[in-house]
């Protein structure tokens, strides 16, 4: 199943960027206990969710910083060519 783009260049960008700090923080032993652990959690889901552009919660919440109005997979957009609309 191919996850449709809902997380555009910049916010793809700024989300690989926090995960790769949080990976800092947690590995330079800024943080410990529970912090610690919550650091991992949102530092492994800001990577994943900006190299692979998208994201769960934006897809529920039918949120797009892709640009395409229509990218986030709604049915009304699947297969929607803009110069053919």
């Amino acid at each position: 199943m191919k996850l449709p783009v809902n997380v555009g260049p910049i916010d793809r960008v700024v989300r690989i960027v926090l995960g790769i700090g949080l990976v800092a923080v947690a590995l330079g032993g800024s943080v410990t206990g529970p912090l610690l652990a919550g650091a991992w959690v949102v530092a492994a889901i800001a990577l994943v969710t900006g190299a692979i552009g998208f994201c769960p919660l934006y897809f529920i919440l039918g949120i797009s910083t892709a640009g395409n109005r229509f990218s986030a997979g709604h049915s009304r957009g699947i297969g929607r060519n803009r110069a053919n609309a």
